[in-house]
């Protein structure tokens, strides 16, 4: 019996298919696309080459160094294929004649770790762009077209345009992250992401910033539909805004941190977004319009943000617009966040009138406005009569001082091309540094326990669980014996 159990097993493995092995390739600059095999000893020299010749779940492995022109992500795998840099942030990838890094063909496909810019020589647009060119249609039909899909953008700096956005989004693309990557210093009336006519795009653990005044950029982050029916898209749909830090702000005056809706057409720009656990921190004396701007859109969630600082703006919570030709905005919830303005001119700055939002009538159809907290130093929080949406709207607002941070002393992260300018090692411990430092309230502070449980996000800006009585605004304090078991380690 034991003979045949034993013969039995061994049949059975031996029938058992193999499973291919995951393959490493190698990219250096000093390498050949004609006459490398992509082995260590004798590399590629492009990423283009590295992922046209890629097997389903490889890794491309990329040596220090600059990479010119433009490198070109449009094969299409079942198991993702990720390009890293094998030094994070030592390999560059520059171009004097547009994007650098493009993806109109590609499907799941993972880049991590790079230092992608401009040339500063360069005079055309786009640093990165994503697009649908896969199928017969842009986009994908609902589901019948192929589409582009399932690209991933992971710890890389992506800086120093000369033209136009940093990333752009657009033309039917589904299904992208862009996770942990620090942006600053988009060009012209631009923004670090432009997300257009596109489906299931998620940002979160981004820092967001720019180094020096740029009067003409835009948002940092823009959410819309500008094509119509170009593609088979409608308004850009399903996506997420988390966990993101938003600073230095040094752009146009009219414009925001993040903005939802801009062209004026006359479908909804943005469909079902949730935008929570942000920190948006006022540190610069630039003038802002507002963090937020939504325009003509539909079902957005804004929840467990932090907006904090003097925040020079013409209305610190947000601007709710409607075009002559958008349809007014429609089912938008505010609840459980934190707006912090200690100077005491929250929403004073340059305008007429002092507004927490500036919601005229007739542009926003319905909004909910619940549960926040809000304090303007030794002010009254500002509230105009003239407005959709004021301040006495919230059933259960709290006045009171968060005790957060100052931001005296604040370092902005900046990368100068081998280190970061607040001494962090990584965009993750960069990041964390802000929030603890930024944006965690003092221990009795007035929001902690005080969300609706009902209506919070499941965890905080650091992904900590928020637990059965979660705090308002992006982070969950946590005293110092949670601190050292919240992640499986000691807290620092």
């Amino acid at each position: 019996m034991k003979r045949v159990s034993v013969f039995l097993a061994m049949t059975l493995i031996l029938a058992t298919p193999a499973v291919a092995q995951a393959a490493a390739w190698y990219v250096a600059t000093d390498g050949s696309d004609a006459v490398g095999d992509g082995s260590p000893g004798n590399p590629w020299a492009t990423i283009t080459h590295a992922v046209d010749n890629a097997g389903s779940g490889d890794l491309v492995l990329v040596a220090p160094g600059t990479y010119n022109g433009r490198q070109r992500l449009r094969q299409q795998f079942d198991t993702p294929v990720t390009v890293r840099s094998s030094v994070p942030y030592a390999a560059r990838l520059r171009n004097d004649d547009g994007a650098a890094l493009i993806s109109f063909y590609g499907r799941n496909i993972v880049v991590e770790g790079f230092d992608i810019a401009h040339d500063p020589a360069n005079t055309t647009p786009l640093v990165i762009q994503v697009q649908d060119l896969l199928g017969d249609f842009n986009g994908s039909n609902g589901g019948t077209d192929p589409v582009v899909s399932g690209l991933v953008f992971r710890n890389n700096i992506i800086h120093s345009s000369t033209n136009n956005d940093l990333l752009k989004i657009n033309n039917g693309a589904e299904n992208v992250l862009i996770e942990g990557n620090l942006f600053f210093n988009q060009s012209g009336s631009d923004e670090h992401i432009d997300i257009n006519s596109v489906v299931g795009v998620t940002v979160q653990d981004n820092i967001f910033l720019n180094t020096d005044a740029r009067p003409d950029t835009s948002s940092f982050v823009v959410i819309k539909d500008s094509n119509g029916s170009d593609d088979t898209v409608l308004g850009t749909r399903d996506t997420v805004v988390r966990r993101n830090v938003f600073l230095n702000w040094y752009g146009s005056s009219g414009q925001s941190f993040l903005r939802l809706g801009e062209d004026g057409t006359t479908n909804f720009e943005t469909v079902d977004t949730l935008i929570e656990n942000n920190l948006m921190i006022g540190n610069s004396g630039d003038l802002m319009r507002t963090p937020l701007t939504v325009q003509g859109s539909d079902a957005v969630t804004f929840r467990n943000n932090t907006l904090v600082g003097d925040m020079p703006s013409r209305s610190f919570a947000g601007r709710l617009i409607a075009s002559p030709d958008n349809p007014p905005n429609r089912d938008l919830v505010f609840v459980n966040n934190v707006y912090s303005d200690p100077t005491g001119s929250m929403g004073s700055e340059a305008y007429t009138g002092v507004d927490l939002f500036d919601a005229p009538a007739g542009q926003t159809e319905s909004a909910l406005l619940d549960n926040n907290a809000y304090f303007n130093g030794d002010n009254a929080i500002p509230q105009d009569a003239g407005q959709a949406v004021v301040f006495g709207d919230d059933a259960s607002p709290l006045v009171a001082d968060p005790l957060l941070p100052g931001q005296a002393g604040l370092v902005p992260p900046v990368w100068n091309g081998t280190s970061f300018a607040d001494g962090s090692s990584t965009i993750g411990e960069a990041f964390e540094k802000l929030v603890d430092d930024y944006g965690t309230p003092a221990a009795g502070s007035p929001i902690i326990d005080q969300a609706d449980p009902s209506n919070a996000a499941l965890k905080d800006i650091l992904g900590r669980p928020r637990g059965a009585s979660p705090d308002l605004g992006a982070v969950e304090w946590l005293d110092e014996n949670e601190r050292i078991f919240a992640d499986d380690f000691e807290a620092d």
